[in-house]
C-alpha cells in the first residue's frame, strides 16, 4: 500500500517483468474464464517468490476486470465455497485446544480457522494497484449478493481485511478549494450524493466563497481518491433550511460573523467501501481543523436529510397512525401541498412528532435504528439536536422525508461520551425540545388507545 513514487515504479517494473515470463510460459491467451482464474489463484496461494507472486496478483486482478457479470459470480461462489479454513488443520487445532488450552493453542487455532480466501486477498494485495482494485471488485460482490445471500461470508472476510487496511491511522485530512487538481475537484463533483452538484459553477461556489471549506479524506493507497468528503457553510446560526445555502447567488457571511459550521452534505466515493467504518471521529477532526482556524465558531451542526423517513411512514405497519392520519398522509401526493398553508399544518402536527419517534424510538428487526444517516451522525457522537419542518423543498427531499431535514450538533466535550452510549446501549442524545415533540406522540397514542 505503499505511496512512494520511486518504489511503487520499482515493484511495476518487476511485476511487468515477470508477468512477461508468465506469458511466456503459459498456454496462448484465450477468453477469460472463472476457472482459469481459481487456477491462477491456486498458483498464487502456493508460491512463495515475491516478484512471481506479486507478478500472478496482478495477472489475477487484470483477468478478473475482463470477466462478465456471470464469471465473476462464479468466481465469487468458488472463494466461498472452496476457499474457506484447511478443515484438517483447524480439526487438528480444536482437538490440541480441548485437550490441554493454553496460549499456544489458541494461537493456533485462530490461525488454523482463518479461511484461505483472506491469505488469497492479502496477495492480490501485493500487486501494483490492488488496494483499489480490490475495492472495485468488492463492489461488484455487493451487486453479486443481490440474490446469492450465501456470498456473505467472502464479504465478511473482505470488509475483515479492507477495515484493518482502512482503519482511521491511515486516513489524512486535506481541505479541497478552487486550487485542487481538477482531477480530484471532477471527482467532488461525480460523487455528490446529498445535493448534486450541477456544473463547475455550482462547485465553485460550495468551496471558493470565504464563507464556504470542503474537506476530503484520503488513503495512501489511492492516490488523489478522496474516500469521503465534508461540504461546509459557515453562519451566523443554526440553519433550518436548505435552500439558503445552495442558492445561485448567496449573501457572503462576513468571518469574523460566522458563528455556526454547518455540514450539509457528507458524501461516500467508494462503494467497495460501504458499511466499512473510517473511524467514528473523522466528523471530529474536521470540527477540531474548523476551530483551529476560526476559534470564534460555538456551533457545530450539520443539516441532514431524512431519507427513509416516508418510506418508514407508508410501509412499516408499526408507525403508530389513525385512519385520519393516513388519510392525510394522502394528501403528501398532491404537487405543492406545502403551499397550502392549511393542509402543511395538518400535516406538521401529526409529522413531527412521528419524525421524533422514527428518530428515537423506530429499530429493524435486528434492533437498529432506521435512518442510515442518524445512524451515522449519532455513531460518530453527535447530538439529535433540531427537527426543522419543510427544510427541503426539492423533489427528492419531499419524496423521501416529506420535507423534513434535521440538525444533528457536534459538542467536543460531549462527541465520545455520546459516542459510547450509542455504540453500548443504543442510546440516542437528543436535546429538549426533540423530547418533547416524542411526549407529545406519546400523549397521541394514549389518546389513540382510550378512543
Amino acid at each position: 500500500m505503499s505511496s512512494n513514487p520511486f518504489f511503487s515504479g520499482l515493484l511495476a517494473s518487476i511485476s511487468e517483468r515477470s508477468r512477461t515470463l508468465l506469458r511466456r510460459a503459459g498456454p496462448p491467451e484465450a477468453k477469460p474464464d472463472a476457472s482459469d482464474l481459481i487456477e491462477l489463484c491456486e498458483a498464487l496461494l502456493s508460491g512463495r517468490g515475491e516478484a512471481s507472486g506479486t507478478a500472478m496478483a496482478r495477472e489475477v486482478l487484470d483477468r478478473y476486470r475482463d470477466l462478465d457479470g456471470a464469471a465473476r459470480l462464479k468466481f465469487f461462489e468458488s472463494l466461498t465455497r472452496d476457499y474457506g479454513p484447511d478443515r484438517e488443520r483447524l480439526a487438528q487445532a480444536i482437538e490440541l485446544w480441548c485437550a490441554q488450552p493454553n496460549d499456544a493453542d489458541a494461537s493456533d487455532l485462530h490461525f488454523a480457522s482463518e479461511p484461505r480466501r483472506q491469505e488469497l486477498i492479502r496477495r492480490l494485495n501485493r500487486a501494483p494497484g490492488g488496494t483499489s482494485e480490490l475495492v472495485a471488485m468488492r463492489a461488484d460482490l455487493l451487486d453479486a449478493m443481490n440474490g446469492h445471500k450465501d456470498l456473505a461470508a467472502l464479504d465478511r472476510d473482505v470488509v475483515h481485511l479492507l477495515s484493518s487496511w482502512f482503519n482511521r491511522g491511515f486516513l489524512v485530512l486535506r481541505s479541497i478549494d478552487w486550487s485542487t487538481p481538477a482531477n480530484i475537484l471532477e471527482k467532488i463533483i461525480r460523487h455528490e450524493a446529498v445535493h448534486e452538484i450541477r456544473d463547475w459553477d455550482d462547485l465553485r461556489r460550495r468551496i471558493d466563497p470565504v464563507d464556504r471549506r470542503c474537506y476530503a479524506f484520503f488513503h495512501p493507497a489511492l492516490v488523489d481518491e478522496p474516500l469521503i468528503f465534508v461540504e461546509v457553510a459557515l453562519t451566523e446560526s443554526i440553519p433550518g433550511a436548505i435552500t439558503p445555502l445552495l442558492a445561485e447567488d448567496p449573501p457572503l457571511v462576513p468571518i469574523e460573523r460566522a458563528r455556526t459550521a454547518v455540514f450539509y452534505s457528507i458524501s461516500n466515493t467508494q462503494r467497495g467501501l460501504g458499511g466499512i467504518s473510517f473511524g467514528n471521529f473523522l466528523i471530529k477532526q474536521v470540527v477540531e481543523e474548523l476551530r483551529r482556524e476560526l476559534p470564534r465558531l460555538e456551533n457545530f451542526v450539520t443539516l441532514s436529510p431524512a431519507p427513509g423517513f416516508t418510506k418508514w411512514l407508508r410501509q412499516d405497519s408499526d408507525v403508530p397512525l389513525t385512519d385520519e392520519d393516513r388519510s392525510l398522509l394522502d394528501r403528501l401526493d398532491q404537487p405543492d401541498w406545502f403551499e397550502n398553508a392549511e393542509v402543511a399544518a395538518q400535516l406538521r402536527a401529526v409529522l413531527e412528532p412521528l419524525a421524533a419517534y422514527y428518530f428515537l424510538k423506530a429499530r429493524t428487526a435486528k434492533g437498529r435504528l432506521i435512518d442510515p444517516v442518524a445512524r451515522f451522525h449519532l455513531g460518530n457522537g453527535a447530538r439529535l439536536e433540531r427537527i426543522d419542518w419543510l427544510g427541503d423543498l426539492s423533489p427528492k427531499g419531499l419524496r423521501e422525508s416529506a420535507g423534513i431535514m434535521v440538525n444533528y450538533l457536534y459538542r467536543l466535550e460531549d462527541i465520545e461520551e455520546n459516542h459510547e452510549a450509542f455504540a453500548n446501549q443504543g442510546e440516542v442524545a437528543a436535546s429538549s425540545a426533540v423530547r418533547k415533540l416524542l411526549k407529545s406522540e406519546g400523549r397521541r397514542l394514549l389518546d389513540m388507545r382510550l378512543s
